[in-house]
């Protein structure tokens, strides 16, 4: 199990650094801004908590660096959790994964916001959903498919 929760940290670290990169390359192609969805979900939580994240000066900036460590933190935690209910095991599988932590990717990151009344999905543009979309599948095929690759000799050794 140990060696499944490490692969699947892992999977998940290189399948944030890729919906990360698609997620820039977009912003750059398109001359688009950041979300600032991130941030506005911090402070909904922080103001819930009743945690005041800093003075005046301060809080903007920490708002970013949490809003960032909370999409690393939900990357890694998706990936471990692929890690422990086994991870893909054949090609079939592979795509099924693939697709699965597309959706559970999504779902951790937009499930919060929407929770928290801060946006609607279902009123999303297609572009919007695209962009929304794109991103979360690269995370979802990297992760899949590293996962597949850390796991692939040690599986061999159990047969």
């Amino acid at each position: 199990m140990k060696n499944r929760i490490i692969a699947g940290l892992l999977a998940g670290g290189a399948g944030t650094t890729a919906l990360n990169a698609v997620t820039y390359a977009d912003m750059a192609l398109r001359g688009r801004p950041a979300s600032e969805m991130p941030e506005h979900l911090v402070e909904a939580i922080t103001e819930r908590a009743g945690i005041e994240p800093g003075d005046e000066g301060t809080t903007p900036g920490r708002r970013q660096g949490l809003a960032g460590l909370l999409g690393i933190a939900t990357g890694l935690g998706v990936g471990v959790a692929y890690g422990l209910a086994g991870g893909a095991h054949t090609p079939r599988r592979a795509a099924a994964g693939t697709i699965a932590l597309t959706v559970a990717a999504s779902l951790a990151s937009d499930a919060p916001a929407t929770v928290a009344g801060l946006t609607d999905p279902r009123t999303w543009t297609a572009g919007d959903l695209l962009a929304d979309l794109v991103p979360h599948l690269a995370y979802g095929a990297v992760t899949a498919i590293t996962y597949d690759r850390l796991t692939r000799r040690h599986r061999r050794g159990l047969r």
